[in-house]
Protein backbone atom coordinates (compact mmCIF):
# COMPACT_ATOMS: atom_id res chain seq x y z
CA UNK A 1 0.00 0.00 0.00
CA UNK A 2 2.60 2.22 0.61
CA UNK A 3 4.74 1.59 -2.40
CA UNK A 4 1.37 2.57 -4.43
CA UNK A 5 1.07 5.59 -3.00
CA UNK A 6 4.51 6.92 -3.20
CA UNK A 7 4.01 5.93 -7.17
CA UNK A 8 1.08 8.18 -7.43
CA UNK A 9 2.96 10.75 -5.73
CA UNK A 10 6.21 10.27 -7.70
CA UNK A 11 6.89 13.10 -10.13
CA UNK A 12 7.26 10.40 -13.20
CA UNK A 13 3.12 9.47 -12.32
CA UNK A 14 2.30 13.09 -12.52
CA UNK A 15 4.42 14.26 -15.48
CA UNK A 16 2.07 13.72 -18.12
CA UNK A 17 -0.64 15.45 -16.52
CA UNK A 18 1.94 18.48 -16.78
CA UNK A 19 2.50 18.04 -20.14
CA UNK A 20 -1.09 17.54 -21.07
CA UNK A 21 -1.39 21.03 -18.80
CA UNK A 22 1.22 22.98 -20.53
CA UNK A 23 -0.12 22.03 -23.75
CA UNK A 24 -3.52 23.85 -23.29
CA UNK A 25 -4.14 27.23 -23.43
CA UNK A 26 -5.05 28.96 -20.71
CA UNK A 27 -9.09 29.02 -19.51
CA UNK A 28 -9.33 32.47 -19.70
CA UNK A 29 -8.21 31.86 -23.34
CA UNK A 30 -10.04 29.07 -24.06
CA UNK A 31 -13.34 30.08 -22.79
CA UNK A 32 -13.10 33.77 -24.31
CA UNK A 33 -12.84 32.53 -27.58
CA UNK A 34 -15.71 30.32 -26.97
CA UNK A 35 -17.62 33.14 -26.09
CA UNK A 36 -16.62 35.40 -28.77
CA UNK A 37 -17.83 32.62 -31.28
CA UNK A 38 -20.93 32.10 -29.80
CA UNK A 39 -21.35 35.83 -29.90
CA UNK A 40 -20.55 36.56 -33.75
CA UNK A 41 -22.94 33.64 -34.49
CA UNK A 42 -25.51 34.91 -32.69
CA UNK A 43 -25.26 38.25 -34.11
CA UNK A 44 -25.04 37.12 -37.65
CA UNK A 45 -26.96 34.01 -38.07
CA UNK A 46 -29.33 32.93 -34.83
CA UNK A 47 -31.29 37.26 -34.51
CA UNK A 48 -31.33 37.51 -38.16
CA UNK A 49 -33.01 33.79 -38.96
CA UNK A 50 -35.16 34.25 -35.93
CA UNK A 51 -36.16 37.64 -36.45
CA UNK A 52 -37.08 36.77 -40.26
CA UNK A 53 -39.74 34.20 -38.83
CA UNK A 54 -41.12 36.67 -36.61
CA UNK A 55 -41.79 38.95 -38.85
CA UNK A 56 -42.96 36.11 -41.00
CA UNK A 57 -45.68 35.51 -38.32
CA UNK A 58 -46.31 38.97 -36.51
CA UNK A 59 -49.77 39.31 -38.41
CA UNK A 60 -51.14 35.69 -37.35
CA UNK A 61 -50.71 32.34 -39.59
CA UNK A 62 -53.62 33.21 -41.81
CA UNK A 63 -51.32 36.35 -42.67
CA UNK A 64 -48.90 34.37 -43.45
CA UNK A 65 -51.17 31.58 -45.22
CA UNK A 66 -52.24 34.09 -47.03
CA UNK A 67 -49.24 36.24 -48.15
CA UNK A 68 -47.83 32.80 -49.70
CA UNK A 69 -50.41 30.98 -51.34
CA UNK A 70 -53.01 34.11 -51.86
CA UNK A 71 -50.41 35.87 -54.08
CA UNK A 72 -50.51 34.67 -57.30
CA UNK A 73 -46.98 35.97 -58.26
CA UNK A 74 -45.75 34.78 -54.94
CA UNK A 75 -46.99 31.41 -56.10
CA UNK A 76 -45.75 31.75 -59.49
CA UNK A 77 -42.24 32.78 -58.09
CA UNK A 78 -41.97 29.50 -56.07
CA UNK A 79 -42.92 27.17 -58.92
CA UNK A 80 -40.58 28.88 -61.37
CA UNK A 81 -37.70 28.02 -58.24
CA UNK A 82 -38.92 24.32 -58.32
CA UNK A 83 -38.70 24.31 -61.71
CA UNK A 84 -35.14 26.18 -62.39
CA UNK A 85 -33.32 24.26 -59.45
CA UNK A 86 -33.80 20.59 -60.32
CA UNK A 87 -32.74 20.72 -64.42
CA UNK A 88 -29.74 22.78 -62.92
CA UNK A 89 -29.30 20.70 -60.09
CA UNK A 90 -29.67 17.47 -62.89
CA UNK A 91 -26.90 19.70 -64.95
CA UNK A 92 -24.87 19.84 -62.53
CA UNK A 93 -24.76 16.32 -61.73
CA UNK A 94 -24.21 14.75 -65.12
CA UNK A 95 -21.50 17.81 -65.31
CA UNK A 96 -19.75 17.05 -62.12
CA UNK A 97 -19.56 13.29 -62.49
CA UNK A 98 -18.00 13.53 -65.91
CA UNK A 99 -15.77 15.86 -65.18
CA UNK A 100 -14.75 14.57 -62.11
CA UNK A 101 -13.81 10.96 -63.83
CA UNK A 102 -11.76 12.20 -66.41
CA UNK A 103 -9.68 14.57 -64.37
CA UNK A 104 -9.19 12.20 -62.07
CA UNK A 105 -8.73 8.81 -64.05
CA UNK A 106 -7.14 10.50 -67.25
CA UNK A 107 -4.15 12.61 -67.62
CA UNK A 108 -4.37 14.65 -71.10
CA UNK A 109 -3.45 17.84 -72.60
CA UNK A 110 -5.40 20.65 -71.11
CA UNK A 111 -5.98 19.15 -67.77
CA UNK A 112 -4.79 21.62 -65.65
CA UNK A 113 -6.77 24.56 -67.71
CA UNK A 114 -10.12 22.37 -66.95
CA UNK A 115 -9.51 22.11 -63.28
CA UNK A 116 -8.74 26.20 -63.29
CA UNK A 117 -12.11 26.20 -65.65
CA UNK A 118 -14.54 24.60 -62.93
CA UNK A 119 -13.67 26.93 -60.37
CA UNK A 120 -14.09 29.87 -62.44
CA UNK A 121 -17.81 30.56 -61.28
CA UNK A 122 -16.24 31.04 -57.58
CA UNK A 123 -13.70 33.95 -58.85
CA UNK A 124 -16.24 35.87 -61.15
CA UNK A 125 -19.09 37.78 -59.96
CA UNK A 126 -23.03 36.22 -60.34
CA UNK A 127 -23.67 39.97 -62.12
CA UNK A 128 -20.74 39.60 -64.42
CA UNK A 129 -21.94 36.07 -65.19
CA UNK A 130 -25.64 36.81 -66.06
CA UNK A 131 -24.07 39.76 -67.75
CA UNK A 132 -22.19 37.57 -70.11
CA UNK A 133 -25.26 35.62 -71.29
CA UNK A 134 -26.92 38.86 -71.93
CA UNK A 135 -24.06 39.92 -74.28
CA UNK A 136 -24.34 35.87 -75.74
CA UNK A 137 -28.24 35.82 -76.31
CA UNK A 138 -29.53 39.54 -75.56
CA UNK A 139 -31.12 41.26 -78.94
CA UNK A 140 -27.25 42.34 -79.45
CA UNK A 141 -25.24 39.79 -78.86
CA UNK A 142 -23.93 37.24 -80.64
CA UNK A 143 -26.80 34.48 -81.34
CA UNK A 144 -29.68 37.38 -80.34
CA UNK A 145 -30.62 38.44 -84.09
CA UNK A 146 -30.79 34.30 -84.85
CA UNK A 147 -32.39 33.11 -82.32
CA UNK A 148 -35.16 36.42 -82.82
CA UNK A 149 -35.86 35.25 -86.43
CA UNK A 150 -35.63 31.88 -86.51
CA UNK A 151 -34.37 30.28 -83.20
CA UNK A 152 -36.49 26.76 -83.05
CA UNK A 153 -34.13 25.99 -85.94
CA UNK A 154 -31.43 25.09 -84.21
CA UNK A 155 -33.21 22.42 -81.42
CA UNK A 156 -33.38 19.59 -84.15
CA UNK A 157 -29.29 19.92 -84.20
CA UNK A 158 -28.69 20.28 -80.40
CA UNK A 159 -31.40 17.14 -79.62
CA UNK A 160 -29.74 15.10 -82.33
CA UNK A 161 -26.27 15.69 -80.80
CA UNK A 162 -27.42 14.80 -76.94
CA UNK A 163 -29.01 11.63 -78.50
CA UNK A 164 -25.67 11.04 -80.47
CA UNK A 165 -23.80 11.87 -77.06
CA UNK A 166 -26.11 9.40 -74.86
CA UNK A 167 -25.41 6.72 -77.70
CA UNK A 168 -21.39 7.16 -77.44
CA UNK A 169 -22.06 6.88 -73.74
CA UNK A 170 -23.97 3.44 -74.17
CA UNK A 171 -21.74 2.54 -76.38
CA UNK A 172 -18.88 2.78 -74.19
CA UNK A 173 -20.79 1.58 -70.72
CA UNK A 174 -22.27 -1.25 -71.91
CA UNK A 175 -19.30 -2.86 -74.46
CA UNK A 176 -17.87 -6.31 -72.41
CA UNK A 177 -14.87 -5.88 -71.14
CA UNK A 178 -13.92 -9.48 -72.08
CA UNK A 179 -11.98 -9.51 -75.61
CA UNK A 180 -13.44 -13.52 -75.92
CA UNK A 181 -16.89 -11.94 -75.22
CA UNK A 182 -17.17 -9.16 -78.06
CA UNK A 183 -19.04 -10.13 -81.14
CA UNK A 184 -20.15 -8.47 -83.96
CA UNK A 185 -20.03 -4.49 -84.03
CA UNK A 186 -18.68 -4.82 -80.32
CA UNK A 187 -15.56 -5.84 -82.02
CA UNK A 188 -15.16 -2.78 -84.17
CA UNK A 189 -15.64 0.71 -81.71
CA UNK A 190 -14.37 3.06 -83.75
CA UNK A 191 -16.57 1.79 -86.60
CA UNK A 192 -19.52 1.65 -84.68
CA UNK A 193 -19.46 4.96 -83.29
CA UNK A 194 -19.05 6.74 -86.51
CA UNK A 195 -21.54 4.58 -87.76
CA UNK A 196 -24.00 4.67 -85.27
CA UNK A 197 -23.75 8.40 -84.12
CA UNK A 198 -24.48 9.18 -88.42
CA UNK A 199 -27.32 7.10 -88.22
CA UNK A 200 -28.98 8.34 -84.99
CA UNK A 201 -28.19 12.29 -85.42
CA UNK A 202 -29.91 11.32 -89.31
CA UNK A 203 -32.58 9.75 -88.21
CA UNK A 204 -33.51 11.81 -85.28
CA UNK A 205 -32.98 14.49 -87.43
CA UNK A 206 -34.80 13.40 -90.22
CA UNK A 207 -37.90 12.46 -88.01
CA UNK A 208 -38.24 16.40 -86.85
CA UNK A 209 -38.24 17.83 -89.65
CA UNK A 210 -40.53 15.42 -91.18
CA UNK A 211 -43.29 15.87 -88.29
CA UNK A 212 -42.28 19.46 -87.93
CA UNK A 213 -41.68 18.81 -83.94
CA UNK A 214 -40.14 22.79 -83.84
CA UNK A 215 -41.82 25.99 -84.86
CA UNK A 216 -40.57 27.54 -88.14
CA UNK A 217 -39.82 31.30 -87.77
CA UNK A 218 -40.35 31.99 -84.72
CA UNK A 219 -38.57 33.39 -82.02
CA UNK A 220 -36.60 31.65 -79.41
CA UNK A 221 -36.22 33.39 -75.68
CA UNK A 222 -33.69 32.24 -73.76
CA UNK A 223 -32.81 35.36 -71.89
CA UNK A 224 -35.78 36.75 -69.80
CA UNK A 225 -37.57 33.12 -70.02
CA UNK A 226 -36.89 29.48 -68.30
CA UNK A 227 -33.80 28.58 -70.45
CA UNK A 228 -32.14 31.44 -68.97
CA UNK A 229 -32.51 30.78 -65.51
CA UNK A 230 -31.43 27.66 -65.96
CA UNK A 231 -27.92 28.67 -67.62
CA UNK A 232 -27.15 31.19 -65.37
CA UNK A 233 -28.17 28.78 -62.04
CA UNK A 234 -26.08 26.18 -63.59
CA UNK A 235 -23.34 28.23 -64.18
CA UNK A 236 -23.13 29.56 -60.48
CA UNK A 237 -23.06 26.37 -58.95
CA UNK A 238 -21.36 23.87 -61.47
CA UNK A 239 -17.77 24.01 -59.32
CA UNK A 240 -19.68 22.11 -56.48
CA UNK A 241 -20.50 18.76 -57.89
CA UNK A 242 -17.07 18.50 -59.91
CA UNK A 243 -15.22 19.96 -56.89
CA UNK A 244 -16.49 17.30 -54.28
CA UNK A 245 -15.81 14.21 -56.43
CA UNK A 246 -12.51 15.39 -57.83
CA UNK A 247 -10.73 15.04 -54.35
CA UNK A 248 -12.75 11.99 -53.72
CA UNK A 249 -11.79 9.77 -56.95
CA UNK A 250 -8.33 10.38 -56.46
CA UNK A 251 -8.00 9.41 -53.22
CA UNK A 252 -9.90 6.06 -53.81
CA UNK A 253 -7.60 5.47 -56.99
CA UNK A 254 -8.90 2.72 -59.83
CA UNK A 255 -8.13 -0.41 -57.93
CA UNK A 256 -11.38 -1.38 -57.69
CA UNK A 257 -13.03 -0.48 -61.01
CA UNK A 258 -9.84 -2.36 -62.85
CA UNK A 259 -10.76 -5.31 -61.05
CA UNK A 260 -14.18 -5.28 -62.08
CA UNK A 261 -13.26 -4.68 -65.10
CA UNK A 262 -10.55 -7.62 -65.09
CA UNK A 263 -13.54 -9.55 -63.80
CA UNK A 264 -15.84 -9.23 -66.75
CA UNK A 265 -17.48 -6.53 -65.48
CA UNK A 266 -18.72 -4.15 -68.29
CA UNK A 267 -18.38 -0.46 -68.20
CA UNK A 268 -22.03 0.05 -66.78
CA UNK A 269 -21.51 -2.56 -64.69
CA UNK A 270 -18.47 -1.27 -63.00
CA UNK A 271 -19.83 2.41 -62.86
CA UNK A 272 -23.03 1.35 -60.91
CA UNK A 273 -21.71 -1.18 -58.41
CA UNK A 274 -17.99 -0.27 -57.57
CA UNK A 275 -17.63 3.75 -58.77
CA UNK A 276 -21.07 5.16 -57.38
CA UNK A 277 -20.69 2.73 -53.97
CA UNK A 278 -17.43 4.38 -53.52
CA UNK A 279 -18.34 8.48 -54.10
CA UNK A 280 -21.84 8.22 -53.15
CA UNK A 281 -20.90 10.62 -49.85
CA UNK A 282 -19.00 12.99 -52.02
CA UNK A 283 -22.05 12.95 -54.72
CA UNK A 284 -24.55 13.72 -51.95
CA UNK A 285 -22.38 16.11 -50.61
CA UNK A 286 -21.90 18.06 -53.56
CA UNK A 287 -25.84 17.91 -54.23
CA UNK A 288 -26.95 19.43 -50.98
CA UNK A 289 -24.61 22.36 -51.29
CA UNK A 290 -25.27 22.62 -54.54
CA UNK A 291 -29.19 23.09 -54.10
CA UNK A 292 -28.82 25.24 -51.16
CA UNK A 293 -26.74 27.87 -53.32
CA UNK A 294 -28.81 27.22 -56.08
CA UNK A 295 -31.90 28.18 -54.39
CA UNK A 296 -30.74 31.22 -52.79
CA UNK A 297 -29.22 32.31 -56.36
CA UNK A 298 -29.54 36.28 -56.75
CA UNK A 299 -27.26 37.90 -59.29
CA UNK A 300 -26.91 36.13 -62.25
CA UNK A 301 -30.56 35.44 -62.62
CA UNK A 302 -31.48 38.86 -61.15
CA UNK A 303 -29.91 39.76 -64.65
CA UNK A 304 -30.97 37.14 -66.68
CA UNK A 305 -35.00 37.16 -65.81
CA UNK A 306 -35.60 40.61 -66.33
CA UNK A 307 -37.27 41.00 -63.50
CA UNK A 308 -40.79 40.30 -64.66
CA UNK A 309 -43.58 39.76 -61.83
CA UNK A 310 -45.34 36.35 -62.78
CA UNK A 311 -43.25 35.00 -65.43
CA UNK A 312 -39.30 35.21 -64.51
CA UNK A 313 -39.52 36.22 -60.65
CA UNK A 314 -37.30 33.45 -58.39
CA UNK A 315 -38.07 33.56 -55.02
CA UNK A 316 -35.05 35.15 -54.18
CA UNK A 317 -36.41 37.96 -56.72
CA UNK A 318 -39.92 38.52 -55.43
CA UNK A 319 -38.53 38.76 -51.40
CA UNK A 320 -36.53 41.74 -53.37
CA UNK A 321 -39.30 42.87 -55.02
CA UNK A 322 -41.66 42.33 -51.93
CA UNK A 323 -39.44 44.83 -49.73
CA UNK A 324 -39.22 47.67 -52.44
CA UNK A 325 -43.09 47.41 -52.53
CA UNK A 326 -43.06 47.83 -48.65
CA UNK A 327 -45.13 44.55 -48.18
CA UNK A 328 -43.00 43.41 -45.47
CA UNK A 329 -45.05 40.50 -44.35
CA UNK A 330 -45.02 39.22 -47.22
CA UNK A 331 -41.47 39.32 -48.34
CA UNK A 332 -40.61 37.55 -44.73
CA UNK A 333 -43.29 35.29 -45.91
CA UNK A 334 -41.21 34.27 -48.29
CA UNK A 335 -38.14 34.65 -47.11
CA UNK A 336 -38.67 32.37 -44.20
CA UNK A 337 -39.84 29.91 -46.77
CA UNK A 338 -36.13 30.66 -47.86
CA UNK A 339 -34.79 29.75 -44.77
CA UNK A 340 -36.48 26.70 -43.21
CA UNK A 341 -35.35 25.48 -47.10
CA UNK A 342 -31.58 26.44 -45.68
CA UNK A 343 -32.21 24.95 -41.93
CA UNK A 344 -33.55 21.72 -43.64
CA UNK A 345 -30.10 21.77 -46.04
CA UNK A 346 -28.28 22.27 -42.77
CA UNK A 347 -29.35 19.29 -40.72
CA UNK A 348 -29.43 16.97 -43.88
CA UNK A 349 -26.01 18.02 -44.35
CA UNK A 350 -25.07 17.83 -40.48
CA UNK A 351 -26.41 14.03 -40.84
CA UNK A 352 -24.49 13.35 -44.02
CA UNK A 353 -21.60 14.30 -42.55
CA UNK A 354 -22.37 11.76 -38.90
CA UNK A 355 -22.79 8.94 -41.31
CA UNK A 356 -19.98 9.96 -43.68
CA UNK A 357 -16.73 7.22 -42.93
CA UNK A 358 -13.56 8.91 -41.75
CA UNK A 359 -10.42 9.02 -42.49
CA UNK A 360 -9.24 7.42 -39.53
CA UNK A 361 -11.69 4.85 -39.48
CA UNK A 362 -11.15 3.74 -43.02
CA UNK A 363 -7.20 3.73 -42.39
CA UNK A 364 -7.43 1.42 -39.60
CA UNK A 365 -10.50 -0.36 -41.72
CA UNK A 366 -7.75 -0.90 -44.06
CA UNK A 367 -4.86 -1.41 -42.14
CA UNK A 368 -6.74 -4.63 -40.08
CA UNK A 369 -7.70 -6.01 -43.26
CA UNK A 370 -3.51 -5.73 -44.41
CA UNK A 371 -2.93 -7.48 -41.06
CA UNK A 372 -5.51 -10.29 -41.77
CA UNK A 373 -4.21 -10.68 -45.11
Amino acid sequence: MVTETVAKKSPAAAAPARIRKAQQDPAWVRWGLTLLALAVVGVLVVIPVVSVFVQAFADGVGAYWKNLFGDPDTLHAMRLTLTVVPLALVANIVFGVAAAWSIARFKFPGRTLLTALIDLPFAVSPVVAGLMFVLIFGLQGYFGAFLRRDGYAVMPYVTSLVAVAIFLVAFVFLRPSDPRARRGFWRHPWMTCVVGSAAVFGLLFFVQQYFELWPRNQSLKILFATPGLVLATAFVTFPFVARELIPVMEAIGADEEIAAVSLGANGWQMFWRVTVPNIKWGLAYGIILCNARAMGEFGAVYVVSGHIAGQTDTMPLRIEKLFQEYNLPGSFAVASVLTLLAIVTLFIKTRLERRMPSTHGHSKARSADTGRA
